[in-house]
Parts: structure tokens; sequence; C-alpha cells
């Protein structure tokens, strides 16, 4: 095996008939242009295949049972909970080795709130309201809105700027950072776009739908080649380490 190995967990749909995992292709695609070997996640509830992995990509999806980050539903409109899915993600997160290289998107970054002791703002509209839009209706590579991102952050490194107009599909939204993270990027109305792990070699999480970007835009693919090279750096350790 040449290519690292780049798990991307996937949504779970509680069909009565017929229940599946799913995965958009472009988080496949963006992975293998990349040069990483995608390899999709089921919703098992356990964090079995990290042994497997050389990056974690929590992909996008549905919301949060705000139960997950110790709250009770506030009443606002959700859609697309898993307990399944909550389950795995948590699990995926919390005994990814300190090393493994860690991407969130969308859902994802709210993942990574809620998996280390964060919360979430429930709906973004009710209890945020801005005139800015962040349930697009536009299709997926429009670019909706601007993102600032902090100079001198891994993310704005890992983009190659500090200012990019994005895609936005979500209602929930990163509220209190968990210990040790830092918010680096942010909507034009303030709302949290990106977090960072200092504490890892590699850990960042977007608001936005990058895999939907990189036939436009430069900064998706850089993060997506990023998330890559860091696998391959993990990969290239954990078999020195094993060849000891």
């Amino acid at each position: 095996m040449t290519q690292p190995i780049v798990g991307i967990t996937t949504s779970h749909v509680a069909d009565s008939v017929l229940p599946n995992d799913r995965l958009s292709s472009s988080y496949i695609l963006a992975i293998r242009d990349a040069g990483g070997l995608p390899v999709l996640l089921p919703n098992l509830g356990d964090a079995a295949a990290l042994s497997l992995l050389d990056a974690l990509v929590i992909s996008g999806g549905g919301d949060f049972d705000p139960a997950s980050f110790g709250q009770a539903p506030s009443g606002a409109h959700m859609a697309g909970v898993s307990a399944e899915r909550d389950q795995t993600e948590l699990a995926l997160l919390r005994a990814a080795p300190p090393d493994l290289p860690i991407l969130g998107i969308c859902r994802g970054i709210q993942a990574l709130a809620v998996a280390y002791g964060g919360t979430l703002i429930q709906d973004v509209p009710t209890l945020r309201p801005s005139e800015l839009v962040h349930a697009q209706e536009m299709g997926r590579d429009a670019r909706t809105h601007g993102v600032n991102i902090e100079p001198g952050s891994q993310l704005a490194q890992t983009l190659g700027a500090t200012a990019i107009r994005v895609n936005s599909f979500h209602h929930q939204a990163v509220d209190r950072l968990p210990d040790g993270f830092r918010a680096v990027a942010w909507a034009d109305d303030g709302l949290l776009e990106g977090l960072e792990l200092p504490s890892r070699p590699f850990c960042l999480g977007v608001q936005w739908h990058p895999e939907n970007l990189t036939g436009n835009e430069e900064h998706a693919r850089r993060l997506f080649s990023a998330v890559v090279q860091a696998a391959e750096v993990y990969r290239r350790r954990r078999r020195s380490q094993e060849a000891g």
C-alpha cells in the first residue's frame, strides 16, 4: 500500500426497510485527487477502524442530538439526527491517537467541539439571527459569504489565505469551544467558521464544504492536500515505530 488511508465518516439513514450509511462522492474524489486512499467508515458505534487509518475526516451531515453536549432540545428545527452516527463519530474522535491527522467539515467541526467538551448553537437563525444566510439555496459550489482567517494560524497557512469566500449549508454551529482549541476563522457576521487544536500536529475544523469547491478554489484543494500530506507523515512514522 503506497497511499495513505484516509477514513471518512458517513451519514446514517435509519430507513425501516433498507437502513444505510452513505456519503457524497465529492469527499471521496477530493481525497483521491489529493493523493490519498479514501475509505468510508460505517456507523458501528465504536472506534475499531482507527487502527487502519492514517487520517480521519469527519464529514458533513445531519444535526447533533443536543443531549450529546449536555443540553435539552431548544424547540428549534432539527433534521437528520442519528444516534448511531453521533456515537460513532464521538467514539472515533475520543479514541484517536494524539498524532492522527483530523479534519472536520461542516458537521465535522461541530463533532470536534462536542467530542472534547464544547457546545453547539442548536439553531443559528433563531438563536443568532443575522442577515447573512448560512443555509444557502444556491448550488453546492456557489460561494455566498466571506470568511476571515486569523493570520499566522495553521488554518491560514494551510489555505494560503486569510480571507476567502465559501459555500454554507448549516443551521447548527460551534458555540463554546473545548479546552485547548483555538477559534481561527469567522463569517462576516462573526459566527465561528474555523478552529484548530494546537496540541495535535494536524487537527482542523471548517464550517463550510471545501469538497464542493475543489474545482474552483485553490484554498479548497490545499486543505485536502494538507490532510493527505499529514496522513503520509503519520503513516511513515507509524511504520517506523512498528519496525522497531
